[in-house]
């Protein structure tokens, strides 16, 4: 084993952005041994003792090739961890690293933990808590994220139902979100009967806020990794990763959690409460109908069917929080608004016979530049503005059917379903429009 690179006293701070699944620990462990640095773990799971396969730790042989912090710290009992208690541990970490000249290696999988690191972001006064986060980069995401507003109001309100009392009271944000995105419509509607004004006006007010005060990007220069994956590639290893997840006996660190949970929430007389703390890890809520089974039941037909539901649902929600994580990246860094917006270099994990050529190598020779105070050969990743633009509208041709973004809405018009329903559309009324085209009668959609 060669000795370590050394560095210029000048140190960036290294970010390795991906969704799960897409080799960032792989990559930060290679840089953090090749560059004489240390690993931060951003895993708003992983701070929690135990439970290492849900959790999809680093093994212990990993951690063993370079120094990792922000792993196993945190009582996985605890309820209630906040990303504020991890950027003032975390920024603590940080700062001793550069001062002893080792590279801080910023990794994992809660975005907005790292977020929380790179930027001065508004504190909540009355929560003590960062009013900026939100994995997937939504503007509703980010606003008084530690209010317990009562959706029970609504819960009987279908979603069409709902969207329209949105448009009611708030347009702005209505366009913006699809009636079907129930979760973060009812968000909307929630913040507007906590505060009695909508929630398009507070972010719009936020977002002045931030410009003027939150300063520029917390440490100068921070050298940022996007490792990307085509989907489907991603969607298989991820598939395959949660069948070694069971194979490495995720169920039974899942039962074993489960009981002492219950054994000393009953010793303490507490309710149930799956909503909190390390239960937010994907993989409680897809397996808990099986878990509430007794030994016996679990070995039943129904309890098999349970089982193997479990198993779909895990890979459903993994592969979905994959997407979730790449909108944020997009959403946070590419289309970052205002100043201290920092350079975000592409690598791609697709073909893992070329990780040394497309990941490894390039990534090596960004950070290496960017050490020297060279500028990197590899020109950083830009965004395309127009495919998640705001544009809400709605097709009378096709049944109603609602868009909310430029990308949607003409990928729509160009569909084979929507030609086919314009050409029924036509047809069945052409007494009133006779002697129009459909691309006219598209003009009237």
């Amino acid at each position: 084993m060669s000795a370590p690179m050394k560095i210029l006293p000048r140190l960036p701070v290294v970010v390795i952005l991906g969704a799960t699944g897409c080799g960032k620990s792989k990559l930060a462990i290679e840089l953090a041994r090749k560059f004489n640095g240390e690993i931060i773990s951003a895993d708003s799971m992983q701070v929690y003792k135990g439970l290492d396969i849900i959790t999809n730790k680093v093994t212990a042989e990993e951690q063993a090739q370079c120094r990792h912090h922000m792993i196993s710290y945190v009582d996985p009992l605890t309820t209630k961890y906040t990303v504020t208690e991890f950027r003032n541990k975390a920024l603590a970490i940080i700062d001793k690293l550069i001062a002893d000249e080792k590279l801080p290696v910023i990794v994992g999988g809660t975005n907005y933990y790292i977020e929380s690191v790179l930027w001065n972001f508004l504190v909540d006064k009355k929560n003590g808590e960062d009013t900026d986060g939100g994995d997937d980069g939504s503007e509703e995401e980010r606003i008084c994220n530690t209010e317990n507003a009562n959706s029970s109001t609504y819960d009987d309100l279908d979603n069409v139902t709902l969207h329209k009392k949105l448009m009611e009271i708030d347009i702005e944000t209505a366009q913006r979100l699809h009636p079907n995105d129930r979760r973060k419509v009812l968000r909307a509607l929630e913040i507007y009967e906590h505060h009695d004004r909508p929630m398009s006006e507070i972010l719009s007010e936020q977002r002045i806020r931030a410009e003027d005060k939150s300063g520029p990007l917390r440490y100068e220069s921070p050298c940022i990794f996007w490792i990307q994956c085509e989907q489907k590639v991603l969607d298989g290893r991820l598939d395959d990763r949660v069948d070694e997840m069971i194979e490495k006996g995720l169920l039974n660190e899942l039962t074993e959690f489960h009981h002492k949970y219950n054994r000393d929430r009953l010793q303490h007389n507490q309710d149930a409460d799956y909503e909190t703390g390390i239960f937010q890890s994907i993989g409680f809520k897809e397996f808990h109908p099986y878990l509430m089974l007794d030994d016996q039941g679990r070995q039943t037909y129904d309890g098999q069917q349970l089982l193997e539901d479990g198993i779909e649902r895990l890979k459903l929600v993994t592969r979905r929080y994959s997407k979730k994580q790449q909108r944020w990246i997009k959403n946070r860094f590419l289309k970052r608004p205002g100043p201290g917006v920092p350079s975000v270099y592409g690598l791609d994990s697709t073909d893992p016979v070329n990780w040394t050529e497309r990941v490894n190598t390039p990534a090596c020779n960004v950070l290496q530049a960017i050490l020297n105070g060279d500028v990197p050969a590899i020109s950083p990743l830009s965004c395309d503005e127009d495919r998640d633009e705001p544009d809400y509208n709605i097709c009378t041709v096709c049944e109603g059917r609602v868009f909310v973004t430029k990308y949607q809405w003409q990928a729509h018009m160009k569909s084979r379903r929507h030609r086919h329903m314009v050409g029924r559309y036509h047809r069945s009324t052409s007494e009133s429009s006779q002697g129009e085209s459909p691309s006219e009668i598209e003009d009237k959609t």
